[in-house]
């Protein structure tokens, strides 16, 4: 095996601590938007030389590959991978304790290069290896184990502690800053602690914290007897105590606590997280989407031809107004081409390229309500009779059954409409990164309808808009931004001025709807047949692009969050 050389290992000041980093479409170590923000997250620092290496769980058995049956009922089963073929082995396995019982866990090396050259090491732990008992090896099997608590424990136990661990064996030994991504990757703090002697401050000084979600049910709290039971006489007091809440161990807690610099993912997100956590200061550092990544081939024609060195500077994307209308329109054909040719391989009811196509894709949360658009499906349908269809798709955990409901009321509402309407809507099976890509260039209007402030970010959006689709998104997340910088880019949902402790009539389903129902029909539906107008809208959704991207998102973090010096003349200084 290759390994790291010892330049780069000493010259790693940050750890990027994540429980899923979507580095590949059909490597299993994502399931929604916090692991394919956590890739474009790896990916952007690549670019920029930032001195970081990542830490991430191996998951053979992945998240979980999804189809339906006949009644649109969500069905899982198991992916088997095998990081044999693609990675490098760290042949060196470390142990740490989990009850009485030690574990070895080693990793997996992926390498991501940058535009330069440069290499960043992800770290994917597992304790699948030689050594350890059987039930050992299947800890690190499936990503969010919902099994069993005692499993979940476990799995965040593997990443904090034993992720430290495994650096520390490895010889990266000048780490200045751990930055854990959510608080799954608060137990790193316990091995801090071990390691600084019990010294909060100097604990408090390495770490910095990212928060993504304004729904309490997002953060993991695990009961103290569990914590007892798999840590026994090994959790300090001290951070029992900073982690207490009302009796529970919360990881958000323990991560805001002992952290010198903490932020949610969007202006707005970084005002209602300062709402949950009034104890600590939390600042906000607004997600991007990594352009060179999230960009359709057609549209990277466009840009390399007009600016060559966009993908350094995308700031020049501010400028996509200068873009040439006959080139804007046929790169999007081509992309809703391409997504309708693979819609119609992978779906029984065909799409029609000449209609106005809206997608739907996220994960099947209940806060996102999926199903708002159906609120009135009469109206909807005599709208969007013979000049809209719809496209979703998406996952719910295996275990929310209300998230599984909206799926099923999905396909229910589907043949309703088109027995009744003729309208189109189909469901996609096991949304990827790869149909992502085709959903984000190939829709013409990419829909949003999330509760007020329960959405952190959303960066969905942003990919559309940095491939000229048009918005059409309650304003929430990147969206009350983006709506405000620029209003040309697509349409608002509904109010948005709904306060975030008592959304109320604001977060109605009926004005929401309503809302939803005008909009489509008294402006998106005329400005689609007036060709000059869309385009000129899709050039402004692109230039959204120029501040909405991870270049400027990972600069943001090295200056505020990470504080690293400008003795070495990184490209994210220049």
């Amino acid at each position: 095996m290759m390994e790291i050389n010892e330049d780069l290992k000493n010259s790693t000041q940050v750890a990027y601590i994540s429980m899923e980093i979507g580095i590949d479409s059909n490597i299993p170590t994502y399931s929604g938007g916090l692991g394919v923000l956590s890739g474009d997250t790896v990916r952007a620092a690549a670019d920029l030389e930032l001195p970081m290496v990542g830490l991430c769980l191996c998951y053979s058995s992945g998240y979980f590959y999804q189809f339906f049956n006949e009644f649109g009922e969500q069905k899982e089963r198991e992916i088997e991978w095998n990081f044999f073929y693609e990675f490098e082995k760290v042949e060196k396995p470390i142990k740490i304790k989990i009850e009485n019982k030690e574990v070895l866990v080693s990793a997996w090396l992926y390498r991501v290069i940058g535009q330069s050259g440069h290499i960043l090491p992800i770290y994917l732990l597992t304790t699948d290896i030689e050594g350890n008992e059987d039930w050992m090896k299947k800890m690190t099997g499936s990503l969010y184990d919902s099994t069993s608590r005692w499993n979940r424990i476990v799995q965040e136990m593997i990443l904090g502690i034993g992720g430290l661990k495994l650096l520390n064996s490895l010889g990266f030994n000048n780490i200045k800053t751990y930055h854990l991504n959510e608080g799954h990757g608060s137990f790193s703090i316990v091995e801090l602690y071990n390691m600084l002697k019990g010294d909060l401050d100097k604990v408090r000084e390495k770490v910095v914290f990212t928060t993504h979600t304004p729904v309490p049910a997002g953060h993991d709290r695990f009961n103290k007897d569990l914590v007892n039971k798999v840590f026994e006489d090994r959790m300090p007091s001290q951070i029992r105590k900073i982690a207490d809440d009302k009796g529970q161990f919360n990881m958000t807690f323990l991560g805001m606590g002992l952290s010198r610099y903490r932020n949610g993912v969007a202006k707005k997100h970084g005002q209602i997280s300062q709402k949950m956590f009034p104890q600590y200061e939390v600042d906000s550092i607004t997600n991007g989407i990594h352009l060179p990544f999230w960009v359709s081939q057609p549209f990277q024609r466009i840009f390399d031809k007009k600016w060559p060195n966009w993908k350094a500077k995308p700031s020049i994307l501010q400028n996509a107004i200068e873009l040439d209308d006959l080139d804007i329109f046929d790169a999007h054909i081509e992309n809703k081409f391409n997504l309708i040719s693979y819609q119609k391989g992978h779906s029984w009811n065909l799409l029609d390229e000449e209609l106005i196509t809206i997608g739907f894709a996220r994960r099947f949360a209940t806060y996102k309500r999926a199903t708002l658009i159906f609120h009135d499906i009469d109206r909807l349908g005599k709208i969007c009779q013979d000049k809209i269809q719809f496209i979703f798709a998406g996952k719910a955990h295996p275990k929310d059954t209300m998230g599984k409901d909206y799926i099923k009321k999905i396909h229910e509402s589907s043949e309703y409409v088109y027995d009744n309407y003729g309208v189109k809507i189909v469901m996609m099976e096991n949304y990827n990164m790869d149909l992502a890509h085709m959903m984000v260039s190939g829709c013409d209007v990419w829909l949003n309808t999330p509760n007020r402030y329960r959405e952190a970010s959303g960066t969905s959006g942003m990919k559309a808009a940095l491939n000229g689709v048009l918005n059409f998104s309650v304003q929430d997340g990147w969206w009350l931004e983006g709506f405000r910088m620029n209003s040309m880019a697509g349409w608002a949902i509904g109010p948005n001025d709904s306060n975030p402790d008592d959304p109320g009539v604001s977060n109605s389903w009926e004005i929401d709807s309503n809302a939803l129902y005008e909009t489509l029909e008294n402006e998106i539906i005329p400005t689609y047949l007036n060709h000059d107008e869309w385009l000129f809208k899709s050039k402004n959704a692109i230039s959204l692009a120029a501040f909405f991207n991870t270049n400027r998102m990972m600069k943001d973090y090295a200056k505020k969050a990470y504080k690293l010096k400008k003795q070495k003349p990184w490209k994210f200084m220049s």
